[in-house]
């Protein structure tokens, strides 16, 4: 057949419209998808993951001439082509069968196109029935070496179910390559609803710190890959409700296990994983989960904010407690002037706990809270210089709000903290940079 197909296949044929298909843009994409350069992933995890890819796109490029050489083949061999017939001339297949066919369309009769697909369709499933299941068992393989091969699949079926439509929608090969993409498409959702279960499923140590879920980290992976493979491809939407599908896994699960954590605060599980999904969604620049990445830039600075306030009552507890007392008498309605008539918080009382806090004693309680977040914190996400410059700040603030009481309360006594705020910012400094 192929040493002499060359009257068989002519310019009207599926093979000649499959090869103008191939040589189009629709190429180009296809192929990129095998350009290692364009993968985000590790060039490790891409080399093992191409190698399948390479094969499987071997396997269909080299499926379809196959096949639609055969049925062109078939076609014409056994004069089973539908023919534009010019009034009052005679097509082949009609000079073979003695006019009957033109006398059956002048009677209104039309030609039996749909009977003559059948035939070619009857033929080529006898010739080649193995096809769709060996596809499948190829399929499955992929599966089974990594269930990720289900994206390159669902892009590559596709692509190739697409040029064969455009080439014949009734042909063997569409009819079988679009009855494989349906596995193929099971395969991905599965890949999906696995993912999300095992987020459910996760089990934290109760003895060291959580740090960055796996189920976070593998989700950067999956993104990072889906992307450089989704590119420009035809089944974009479906990545699309995958991602949404995903996310909202992580997120309210990086949430249940926040609060079932014992070793690490709650506020430091969502801090360091919302600030690496933001960071993650940020890098990959996934159009449908803008809102996601806010969502999860706001759950990153509220905990940061909350475990900053939380961990700093702490070095200055005592004068916590009094300033406490103080801003609850004015709000019984004492002036704030004569605060310092009240015996528990007279100018007295209030040195005795200003006393307690000298510039040293500040200094010790800065650096146990700088040990208490080290330990607290992963070292992957690098937030202890964000953590520690967001208490610095909170210090001041609060520094700033009791001298700022001091004046009001206490006006004209003389009454000073131990310590300034130049002190504040060179303690935190020379903590961190000792550690």
């Amino acid at each position: 057949l192929h040493g002499s197909s060359g009257k068989l296949t002519g310019s009207t044929s599926s093979l000649n419209k499959l090869s103008v298909q191939s040589s189009g843009n629709r190429r180009s994409q296809s192929s990129s998808l095998l350009d290692m350069g364009n993968m985000s992933a590790s060039d490790l995890d891409v080399a093992d993951r191409t190698k399948f890819d390479k094969i499987f796109e071997q396997v269909l490029s080299e499926l379809e001439p196959l096949c639609l050489a055969e049925q062109d083949f078939i076609s014409k061999f056994f004069k089973l082509q539908q023919h534009q017939s010019m009034p009052g001339t005679m097509t082949e297949a009609e000079d073979l069968d003695g006019g009957t066919l033109s006398r059956q369309h002048n009677a209104g009769v039309p030609p039996p196109v749909s009977s003559e697909k059948d035939m070619i369709r009857q033929m080529m499933i006898k010739i080649f029935r193995c096809i769709e299941p060996e596809l499948n068992n190829l399929i499955a393989l992929g599966d089974k070496i990594d269930s990720f091969n289900s994206l390159y699949m669902l892009v590559k079926m596709s692509h190739h179910v697409w040029t064969a439509q455009n080439v014949d929608p009734a042909s063997f090969l569409s009819t079988t390559l679009g009855n494989v993409l349906v596995t193929v498409k099971r395969n991905f959702d599965k890949c999906i609803s696995n993912q999300i279960r095992q987020m459910e499923e996760v089990k934290i140590s109760k003895k060291s710190k959580v740090g960055i879920l796996p189920f976070v980290a593998e989700f950067e992976e999956f993104a990072g890959l889906a992307e450089s493979i989704f590119k420009n491809a035809e089944r974009r939407g479906d990545l699309d409700k995958a991602y949404t599908k995903l996310i909202r896994g992580v997120f309210v699960n990086v949430e249940k296990v926040a609060n079932e954590s014992q070793k690490t605060p709650r506020d430091v599980v969502m801090m360091e994983n919302f600030h690496h999904i933001f960071a993650t969604l940020s890098r990959l620049k996934i159009s449908c989960l803008e809102a996601e990445k806010k969502e999860a830039k706001q759950k990153y600075t509220d905990h940061l904010q909350s475990y900053v306030i939380y961990s700093l009552g702490q070095p200055l507890e005592k004068l916590n407690h009094f300033f406490e007392g103080v801003e609850a008498r004015v709000a019984q309605g004492i002036r704030e002037e004569e605060v310092s008539y009240q015996l528990a918080f007279n100018k007295q009382e209030l040195r005795k706990v200003i006393k307690e806090y000298p510039g040293k004693e500040v200094k010790k309680g800065l650096d146990n809270l700088y040990k208490k977040v080290d330990k607290h914190l992963c070292e992957e996400e690098n937030l202890l210089q964000v953590v520690w410059h967001s208490m610095q700040d909170e210090f001041i603030r609060q520094y700033k709000h009791f001298e700022g009481l001091i004046a009001r309360c206490y006006p004209g006594s003389g009454v000073t903290m131990e310590f300034t705020i130049q002190d504040i910012l060179d303690y935190c400094s020379s903590i961190a940079q000792s550690h």
